[in-house]
């Protein structure tokens, strides 16, 4: 198992669920290559200061992303990549 520690951006595209209430995002473009989200796992929210981040742990095939929304400028940065994550 690998384990890498980064601070990307990252293109992500995500979706708003209206009854749960929910938001989560589907798919990541990482070094110009599209990785289908299969699994969001953790959802937890810090701030700094006056924003407020939204961090995401997700599952796309065996790879493990934790990602990071920035409500202040919309951004989203990849911080960690895990490869080989068990089913």
């Amino acid at each position: 198992m690998q384990n890498l520690k980064l601070d990307t951006l990252v293109s992500v595209s995500s979706t708003f669920d209206s009854v749960k209430r929910r938001a989560a995002p589907r798919s990541v473009v990482w070094n110009g290559r599209l990785y289908g989200v299969s699994k969001v796992g953790l959802h937890h929210t810090y701030r700094e200061g006056r924003t407020l981040y939204h961090v995401f742990s997700v599952t796309c095939g065996n790879l493990f992303f934790r990602l990071v929304f920035n409500t202040e400028n919309l951004h989203w940065r990849l911080t960690e990549v895990v490869d080989g994550v068990a089913s």
